[in-house]
C-alpha cells in the first residue's frame, strides 16, 4: 500500500512538473481577425513545417479561395445592381459548375481565362471597391495578381500563399511549440458567432489570451451577419472577456491586426462614418490606430482589475512573417 501511495505521489509530481512547464495560449477574436494566420506564422517561425498532405490541402484551398472569392464578388455585384460587360457574360455559368479539386488534380484550365477577364471587368472592379459591405475575402487581390503562376501544372503553394489562404475554423485546433524550457500550447478556435459556445471548453488552465482584432474591420460587416460591424463585434467580445470570472488573473495580449489593410483603407473610408466619437483627422493612420487602441484599453479598464494584470498591446500584420517574428519574440518573453 505504501509503495502504491509513493507511486501515485510520484506520478502527481511528474504531472505537476510537466504542467508548470506548459504555457497555454488561447487565440480569441471575431471571425476574420487573423487567428489562424497567426498560428500558421508561428509554425513557420518555430520550424513546425507543413507536411506533404497539408501542402496539398492548401493547394486545393487556394483554388477554392480564388473561385469562391470571385463568386462572392459576382454575388455582391448582384446586390449592388452592377453588371459585368457583355463580352464577359458568357463566362458566368462556369462558376455555377465549380467543384472542389481532388488530390493531385491540376487547376482546371477552363477557369483561367474567365478568372482573368472577370477580375479586369469594370463592374467587378466597382463591386470590389465596396467589398466592406459584403464581407468579401481580403486575399482576392493577392491571388488574382498572380493567376498564371497558380495555374501552372507543377504549382506548389509558397509560404505566403499558405499564409494568405482562408478557411473557416470550426472546432478547436491545438498546436504545440517547443520553446526554451517550456512547451507552448496554442489553441485556435472558430471566431464566428456559431463557434463561440465552444470557447468555454478551452478556459481551464489558460496562461495567456492572445486576442486578435482586425483593425481594417472598422467599416466591415460580419460574414455571418451583414448588419453587424466587425469592430463593434470585436469590442463586445473583448469586453466580455475582460469581465469574465474565468480570466480574473489571466494575462491578456491584444493584437490590433491587419495594419497594412487599415493604412490603405482609412484614406478613402473615414473612421467617423462608423465611429461618430472619433475626433482625429480624416485619413490619419496614426490617430486612427491610437483611437482604437484607446477604445479597447478603456473597455478593459472598466473591470477595475488593472492592478491584477497588465494588458500588452501590439500593432500587427499577421501576413508579414518578419514583423510577426519580432512581435512574437517579445510575447514569448
Amino acid at each position: 500500500m505504501a509503495a502504491q501511495n509513493k507511486e501515485v505521489e510520484r506520478q502527481m509530481k511528474e504531472t505537476k512538473d510537466k504542467m508548470s512547464k506548459q504555457v497555454k495560449v488561447l487565440l480569441l477574436g471575431s471571425g476574420d481577425s487573423g487567428k489562424s494566420t497567426i498560428l500558421k506564422q508561428m509554425r513557420l517561425i518555430h520550424k513546425v513545417y507543413f507536411n506533404a498532405q497539408e501542402i496539398e490541402g492548401y493547394r486545393q484551398l487556394v483554388f477554392s479561395n480564388v473561385i469562391l472569392g470571385l463568386k462572392a464578388l459576382l454575388d455582391a455585384m448582384h446586390e449592388f445592381d452592377f453588371e459585368v460587360s457583355d463580352e464577359n457574360k458568357d463566362y458566368l455559368p462556369l462558376f455555377d459548375s465549380f467543384t472542389d479539386l481532388k488530390d493531385g488534380d491540376p487547376f482546371p484550365p477552363q477557369f483561367l481565362e474567365p478568372c482573368a477577364k472577370l477580375w479586369e471587368d469594370p463592374g467587378v472592379k466597382k463591386a470590389y471597391v465596396r467589398g466592406n459591405e459584403a464581407a468579401l475575402p481580403e486575399n482576392l487581390a493577392y491571388y488574382f495578381a498572380d493567376l498564371p503562376r497558380l495555374w501552372k501544372s507543377d504549382y506548389r503553394p509558397t509560404e505566403q500563399d499558405i499564409i494568405r489562404s482562408r478557411a473557416r475554423t470550426t472546432g478547436i485546433t491545438e498546436t504545440v511549440f517547443k520553446l526554451k524550457g517550456h512547451d507552448l500550447h496554442m489553441l485556435d478556435v472558430g471566431g464566428q458567432k456559431s463557434e463561440r459556445r465552444k470557447w468555454i471548453h478551452c478556459f481551464q488552465d489558460v496562461t495567456v489570451i492572445l486576442f486578435l482584432v482586425s483593425l481594417s474591420g472598422y467599416d466591415q460587416c460580419l460574414v455571418e451577419d451583414k448588419d453587424a460591424n466587425q469592430m463593434q463585434d470585436a469590442m463586445a467580445i473583448w469586453d466580455s472577456i475582460c469581465h469574465s470570472q474565468w480570466f480574473k488573473t489571466t494575462s491578456l495580449i491584444l493584437f490590433l491586426n491587419k495594419t497594412d489593410i487599415f493604412e490603405r483603407k482609412v484614406k478613402s473610408s473615414p473612421i467617423k462614418n462608423f465611429f461618430p466619437d472619433y475626433e482625429g483627422a480624416t485619413g490619419d493612420v496614426d490617430e486612427g490606430k491610437t483611437y482604437f487602441k484607446r477604445r479597447f484599453l478603456k473597455l478593459s479598464a472598466k473591470s477595475n482589475r488593472q492592478k491584477e494584470r497588465e494588458i500588452y498591446t501590439h500593432f500587427t500584420n499577421a501576413t508579414d512573417t518578419a514583423l510577426l517574428r519580432v512581435v512574437m519574440a517579445a510575447v514569448e518573453e
